[in-house]
């Protein structure tokens, strides 16, 4: 519990203060009016750059559900998009810097990836390849035809009222 409170202090105390110290440090250099407008800039940029990259991996999704495949971007991966864009609509630079990286394919494959290494080993997952799912089912005794294998026993109960 304590590692959570410390890990969300982090998150909603010692970042936003960072933030707020870059952003003076930037008004101090490129004026007040310049920054609130880098700020706005950033923000409208990463409403549009989020709606454009989630739309595109959403279309891959679909394209590759169709054809009866994985898609090739991971659920971990379509998150990072979201995340991106929440991030670039917050003010800061430490967040714009983030979020235009989680909007950048090959960053955020990184990103997801270490995620997803991270998860599995905390968590002593199993990675699920398209070769898994199958790996998985037969682990649990079914077979390709959905039904376990081995002897099944045929049960029929009658509720008394």
């Amino acid at each position: 519990m304590e590692v959570v409170l410390g890990k969300l202090f982090l998150l909603f105390t010692v970042v936003p203060v960072v933030e707020l110290y870059l952003l003076i440090q930037l008004g101090g250099v490129l004026g007040a009016g310049a920054t609130v407008g880098i700020v706005l800039t950033t923000g409208l940029l990463g409403a549009t750059l989020a709606k454009r990259e989630g739309g595109r991996v959403f279309r891959e999704w679909q394209a590759s559900l169709e054809r009866g495949e994985l898609p090739k971007e991971g659920l971990v991966s379509s998150l990072l998009v979201l995340v991106g864009g929440v991030f670039l609509v917050t003010p800061g630079v430490l967040t714009d810097l983030f979020g235009m990286a989680m909007l950048i394919p090959p960053c955020r494959r990184v990103v997801a990836g270490v995620l997803q290494r991270y998860v599995e080993t905390r968590y002593q997952l199993q990675p699920m390849t398209p070769a898994g799912f199958v790996g998985a089912a037969a682990q649990r005794g079914w077979t390709d035809a959905g039904e376990p294998s081995g002897d099944v026993i045929d049960v029929e109960a009658n509720e008394k009222g």
